[in-house]
């Protein structure tokens, strides 16, 4: 790697949003929510709301996403508006220590802004991997950034479960002031550690940036000559639509993986611990598995991260007990970092680069709306069939149909993408 700071301070923002994720997105503005802004409302309608918060965020990012990117190739907007996304959601994410008891419509709008800027952010930051790499590197530096990613987001949040657990030893009252500053250490944490960025990660044509408005009308423009051209990009869209399947099962694990743990009677505390376990565990097979990409083939590396996960699958609807839930967190944490780093970092390969934050505007609207299929199949056979553990087999389809579409895709070699 030439420009090694670049390529450093890049990763750190994945390090720094990741707190963001951990911490405030699966941890614990869910239970808090419940349990303290939306006190004594009813649990069905406190998961609506919640439900609607995630919805609502999700979709505007996806629907914005493509056209925010197609801006952003606009001159060089990447990083501005990747820092501008940032600082909106370190503002939203301190906001939640500002919420008290019972106000749960600011909390709400907080979190879901405070989601959207994070979204926002990740358009552009995926989009920079093309700024601060050579394309036979990608594959390691995407890895870099999800490895770090998930070492930071892993410390922070178990930091702040510890501070959660005792307070006392902080000198706060009880767990909700805790869950508070919890709030303000992500805001703190996504605010310091993207600083490197902004010093060392430059784009070719900063100088250039044109206009707001200029970049829109631009990006729209250029947005609509990249559907009229949707024929000569066919193994792009291809490698989308796998990408679409494949990730969709990663999010439905990601997502219903406690769920699950619940439903088969599995402890809080053992729930926490396998989250925590698989953060770890996901650091090194990170970047172990961004090294075989490149030095190997990066998509037979994700057909292997497929069908590890689709095994994962299978074997979890025979757990029985605590210790076959660690066993399935460490299974999921030696792939999930390298199908994430290796998807992003081939995507990054075949796509035109003077539209990279437009084409990773579409690759952020399919993650956006790859969380769809796989619940609801969960949902469907754990009814039909009467039982939870037959629920997880259903999403063995999403794995064999992303593999199946994903083994004929034709990545590019590194110079055909200049």
């Amino acid at each position: 790697m030439k420009n090694k700071p670049a390529v450093y301070a890049w990763a750190f923002y994945d390090w720094a949003n990741s707190a963001f994720a951990t911490t405030v997105m699966a941890g614990f503005f869910p239970l808090f929510f419940k349990q303290y802004w939306a006190v004594g409302m009813d649990a069905s309608e406190s998961t609506f709301w919640l439900g609607m918060g995630n919805a609502c965020a999700g979709l505007i990012i996806a629907m914005l996403a493509p056209v925010l990117g197609a801006m952003a190739d606009q001159g060089g907007l990447k990083k501005r508006m990747l820092l501008s996304f940032t600082t909106l959601g370190v503002l939203m994410t301190a906001g939640l220590f500002l919420a008290t008891e019972g106000q749960w419509i600011l909390a709400l709008l907080l979190y879901a802004f405070g989601a959207l800027a994070f979204s926002g952010a990740n358009v552009f930051y995926d989009a920079m991997i093309v700024d601060v790499s050579e394309h036979e590197h990608l594959h390691q530096t995407s890895a870099l950034g999800f490895g770090l990613g998930y070492l930071g987001g892993g410390l922070l949040f178990a930091f702040n479960v510890w501070m959660t657990q005792n307070p006392a030893d902080f000198g706060l009252a009880n767990t909700g002031e805790a869950v508070r500053w919890a709030f303000v250490s992500v805001a703190l944490w996504w605010a310091i550690f993207s600083l490197p960025l902004a010093r060392y990660v430059h784009e070719a044509c900063d100088s250039a940036a044109p206009s707001l408005w200029q970049a829109a009308r631009s990006g729209i423009a250029q947005l609509g000559g990249t559907f009229k051209n949707l024929r000569s990009l066919r193994h792009i869209w291809l490698f989308l639509l796998a990408y679409f399947l494949y990730i969709d099962g990663v999010n439905t694990v990601a997502r219903m993986a406690v769920d699950y743990g619940l439903s088969l009677g599995f402890d809080s505390g053992v729930l926490i611990k396998a989250l925590l376990m698989t953060q770890f565990i996901a650091f090194p097979a990170a970047l172990a598995l961004g090294w075989l990409g490149e030095h190997w083939n990066a998509k037979y590396v994700l057909l292997i991260c497929i069908a590890t996960y689709a095994v994962v699958c299978i074997w979890s609807s025979t757990m029985q007990n605590a210790q076959d839930f660690y066993w399935l967190a460490g299974g999921i944490g030696l792939v999930m970092g390298g199908i994430q780093a290796l998807s992003r970092s081939m995507y990054a390969r075949m796509i035109p680069l003077n539209q990279a934050a437009e084409f990773f505007g579409f690759f952020n609207m399919l993650g956006k709306f790859a969380t769809v299929l796989g619940p609801a199949l969960m949902g469907l056979v754990s009814i039909l069939s009467g039982s939870p553990r037959f629920s997880m087999l259903a999403i063995v389809a999403l794995f064999s149909a992303g593999g199946f579409l994903l083994y004929f895709v034709q990545e590019p070699k590194a110079e055909a993408s200049h």
